[in-house]
């Protein structure tokens, strides 16, 4: 009973640091990535759909991401959604693909941007506390119904503890990675 509690949360966990990973990513810092775009959903004939979905993005240059649209007629609606998108990127299109520069940051954007990494780093912890709460409850309600003694109870919350703290340590590793990042000149 108390395997499966844990299981379910660790389950629980990694998705927080992938959902925060995946945050991070969609962070401009002052290079070039593909991930960048992961988030802009463009209008493909009525649906919103990514951008990697109907077009290829590379990046030939650190400052230079490029997108070449499977459909030649997706490119004015790729322009847009990019325009749309709170980026801050300007599209140069020439009719067969589109440019976008990536200007360098300013030191108090990036200081921005540390403590927005910040936050959603907290947000990430929070909801892994929350996580570690909802464990707990569960494994009080097996001691509750006599499922499991009193040692279990507590061996099954150190053990959620030691789990908590594993995933906290990898959300402060790619906190402390991505400010890195984005303070590199």
């Amino acid at each position: 009973m108390v395997k499966e509690i844990l299981s379910s949360s660790e389950e629980r966990l990694k998705k927080s640091v992938e959902a925060l990973k995946s945050e991070f990513a969609s962070l401009r810092t002052g290079r070039a990535s593909s991930s960048l775009l992961d988030k802009v959903l463009v209008d493909y004939y009525g649906t919103p759909t990514p951008v990697n979905q109907i077009a290829q993005v590379t990046v030939p240059e650190p400052r230079m991401i490029m997108i070449k649209a499977y459909e030649k007629n997706m490119l004015k609606e790729i322009e847009k959604a990019i325009q749309k998108s709170d980026l801050g990127l300007n599209p140069n299109s020439d009719g067969a693909v589109i440019r976008l520069s990536i200007p360098q940051l300013t030191q108090e954007r990036r200081k921005e941007l540390v403590k927005v990494v910040n936050k959603k780093a907290e947000d990430a912890k929070v909801a892994m506390r929350n996580i570690r709460r909802d464990g707990n409850e569960e494994i009080k309600k097996l001691e509750k119904a006599k499922e499991i003694t009193e040692d279990d109870r507590k061996k099954g919350q150190e053990d959620i503890q030691k789990l908590l703290d594993k995933y906290i340590k990898l959300v402060d590793d790619a906190r402390a990675k991505k400010e890195k990042e984005v303070m590199e000149v």
